[in-house]
This record gives structure tokens, sequence and C-alpha cells, in this order.
């Protein structure tokens, strides 16, 4: 079982973004501010014009914590859980998949991948930058 985050009207373009392989932002329409996680209206100008932006996927661990109790539904423990600064200047918290808890660092770059859960949810994770996790990989077409 994966624990399901809460999809609504603010959130729903991140989450089709998930699906189609791409890691979007809300952007204000009325300014430009970018603004993660999504909400219905711009932090800097209070506009509700929004719209949203496709990140290149690529950020630097701002700081992390390695979960190891208590247990999470469907999760193997450890979990290493950062915060993201990525390119495009908001922060996320997201989960490093596939690396050791002593193998990351402040100031590592990662990139985002996507793991599709099933026919309804794609998650973002996210990898550190290799030359080998450079190209993103997208969901699977059924």
């Amino acid at each position: 079982m994966t624990v399901r985050p809460m999809i609504n009207r603010d959130s729903q373009f991140f989450w089709d973004g998930t699906a189609a392989g791409e890691l979007r932002i809300q952007k204000c329409n009325a300014c430009g501010a970018k603004r993660f996680p999504p909400g219905p209206a711009c932090q800097e100008c209070d506009a509700y014009d929004r719209g949203f932006e496709v990140a290149a996927g690529t950020g630097t661990v701002f700081s992390y914590v390695v979960h190891r109790h208590p247990p999470v539904p469907g999760k193997e423990l450890p979990i290493v859980i950062a915060l993201v600064d990525l390119d495009e200047g908001v922060r996320m918290v997201a989960e490093v998949v596939d690396v050791a808890p002593e193998e990351i660092a402040i100031g590592q770059r990662l990139q985002v991948d996507f793991n599709r859960v099933d026919d309804e949810l794609t998650l973002p994770v996210w990898r550190l930058d290799t030359p080998r996790s450079s190209a993103t990989r997208r969901p699977e077409a059924e």
C-alpha cells in the first residue's frame, strides 16, 4: 500500500505532469512568481491567474533526513527525504531513491525520475545526478 497524496484543483496540473513524465511548477501569469507547493493564489501579488512551467528536473540537496522509524506503508526503511532546491528557484520535499544514507550530502546534485505506482498515480522521485542518470526516464506507456 502506498500513501497517496491529496490531489485537488490546485495541484491537478502537477499530477497530470508527473503522469506525462514532467515536473511542473506553478507560475503566476500576472507577475511570473513560481511556487511550490501549488496553491490557489500567488504569494507575491495575490493574483488567481495561475499557470505552470515544466522544470528541468534538476536541483541541489539543501537539507535531508534519513527516516528509519516508524514504518511507512509501502516503503522499505531507511528512506532518504531531502529538501531540493530546484534550478528554477523553488524548493520541494523529495524522496531520494537508490542511494545509501551515507552517500547523500548537502550540496549534491539530483535528477528527477518518475515512479508509476498504478494507472492513477505517478510519483516524482529523485536520484543522484550521475552520467548514467542524467536522462530522465519517462513513465512507461500502457
